[in-house]
């Protein structure tokens, strides 16, 4: 399937969600490549059931660096301009069970729920869609991102 099916395929069931839902963060991954994974790819498409359309700032490309850390968790770094400003933000993901699968470490933020991310799908040099799910005032957010690769001198 490719990249702007797969966004669509995803906002259809978006769409199709209720708030007291709980959908299964699924993967059509069978296994996950962390170390082809790293490096900065651009958010270029964003949906999410909680968006509206004074979000749309948001569809504007964005950066989304993943790096490896030393203990085995995902470090990423997203950086957007908004107007005349540099607007940067970063978690730390840690490996699930399932392929692609993280939780996200809430640890520096108290008060934030958990949420689960899951790389749903990849070729790891073009294009990744992201699934994004938390809790937030009662109700379940998802997200999906559509992430694209573009090469470097020295990319992989």
């Amino acid at each position: 399937m490719g990249p702007w099916s797969a966004l669509w395929v995803m906002l259809i069931l978006l769409k199709g969600q209720t708030s007291n839902t709980q959908p299964g963060m699924i993967s059509v991954l069978q296994s996950f490549r962390e170390d082809q994974f790293q490096g900065e790819w651009f958010v270029v498409g964003l949906a999410g059931s909680t968006h509206r359309k004074t979000d749309s700032s948001l569809l504007s490309p964005f950066t989304a660096t993943f790096e490896k850390n030393k203990n085995g968790s995902l470090k990423v770094s997203y950086a957007m301009t908004r107007g005349h400003r540099c607007i940067t933000w970063s978690y730390v993901l840690i490996a699930a069970a399932q392929p692609g699968g993280f939780s996200v470490d809430n640890t520096a933020a108290p008060g934030k729920g958990p949420e689960e991310v899951q790389v749903h799908d990849t070729d790891y040099s073009v294009f990744a869609l992201m699934l994004s799910r938390r809790r937030s005032g009662g109700q379940s957010v998802l997200t999906v991102s559509l992430l694209y690769w573009s090469p470097h001198p020295s990319s992989r």
